[in-house]
């Protein structure tokens, strides 16, 4: 007998996997993290069923639903069985209805004891929001600010690689927080940045700082909670600084520059803040980008649009700066560390 399970009890358990039977594209929009996606229907059976259940009946829809689904039981089955690996699996669709309930029933009739998620994708949403509305953030915020192409983002990869308590905003939103900033990332849902955003504060919950890059509010398609704004104002504020031939130089290292497809995306982008340039400034920049001059157009859009803007976020901030020399990333990593345990009182850094 198929049993549900509410999402507190199931991340209690430690020898489950959560099996998302919805459709490759509602996966790909959102998921529980760690979910593998193993679909009853595709996109196109699933708009199928919905076209039937909208435009004839319900019944004549679970009907063809039946039909498209039972061919291909036995190969959900082994899928679920691969991908449990000796666990547990949870399965869950959009509202914990006749998809989850159907495969359920199937694993157990195939001596398979899986779990049903009780409200399924969207019951999990709702204590999501719940919890980041609840959420206390005890740990200190250690921001990293720095003008465009200092290395913030490859410093936060390299204090992440050494386990230091990283909140990767950036990477949660699929965003460089730019108008280029969606070129080369697949920028996620707000759904989807919630779910990853508490899943790692919760990671972290036992930690004394968490260390974030000096974001907007807005990064790309998502907001950032009121809490980690707020928090992030009170925060130890690290100012990084490097020569302008560097900075430059990291801005392309974060593009694929040889993409066939990389110059019409920089043009989508150049097209939305043309106007903000003078008109030299912005025949310039077409030019260059026409030539595929790609240095000469980073760093008249670092010196012309960047930098003052970056200028203008920092005068904002109310507090001391801490300022550190980024022109090495491994020397800055260190000292970034150093910075850390001297400010917060802790214990001096060994490696």
């Amino acid at each position: 007998m198929v049993r549900d399970v509410a999402y507190p009890d199931v991340q209690k358990k430690k020898d489950v996997v959560l099996i998302d039977v919805r459709s490759e594209g509602e996966y790909e929009e959102s998921h529980i993290p760690g979910a593998v996606n193993i679909p009853l229907f595709t996109n196109e059976e699933r708009a199928q069923v919905g076209t039937v259940y909208k435009q004839i009946s319900p019944e004549q829809a679970k009907e063809l639903g039946l039909r498209l689904a039972s061919a291909k039981l036995p190969e959900l089955v082994k899928a679920v069985q691969e991908a449990s690996a000796g666990k547990q699996p949870v399965v869950y669709c959009w509202r914990g209805g006749m998809r989850s309930k159907s495969v359920a029933t199937v694993l157990d009739l195939m001596g398979i004891p899986a779990l049903r998620l009780e409200g399924g994708y969207r019951a999990y949403r709702e204590t999501v929001k719940q919890r980041l509305a609840d959420f206390q953030l005890k740990a200190k915020c250690v921001v990293i600010h720095g003008m465009t192409g200092v290395g913030k983002t490859q410093l936060l990869q390299r204090l992440a690689a050494d386990g230091e308590p990283v909140l990767d905003l950036e990477g949660m939103a699929g965003h460089k927080g730019s108008a280029f900033g969606s070129i080369g990332e697949q920028p996620r849902n707000q759904r989807m940045f919630d779910s990853l955003l508490l899943q790692r504060l919760e990671e972290l919950q036992d930690s004394s700082y968490l260390i974030m890059e000096a974001e907007s509010k807005r990064i790309g398609r998502v907001n950032m909670p009121d809490f980690l704004v707020e928090a992030k104002h009170h925060g130890l504020h690290i100012l990084l600084e490097a020569p302008l031939h560097i900075r430059v130089q990291r801005t392309l290292d974060q593009y694929v520059v040889d993409d066939p497809e990389f110059q019409e995306k920089v043009k989508g982008a150049l097209r939305s803040i043309e106007k903000k340039l003078p008109p030299a400034d912005r025949r310039f920049a077409w030019e260059a980008l026409e030539q595929k001059r790609y240095a000469e157009l980073a760093e008249l859009l670092l010196v012309k649009y960047y930098d003052p803007r970056y200028q203008y976020t920092m005068s904002q901030y109310v507090g001391d700066f801490i300022s550190l020399d980024a022109t090495d990333l491994d020397a800055c990593k260190q000292a970034i560390k150093r910075t850390i345990r001297e400010k917060l009182g802790l214990a001096a850094v060994t490696t």
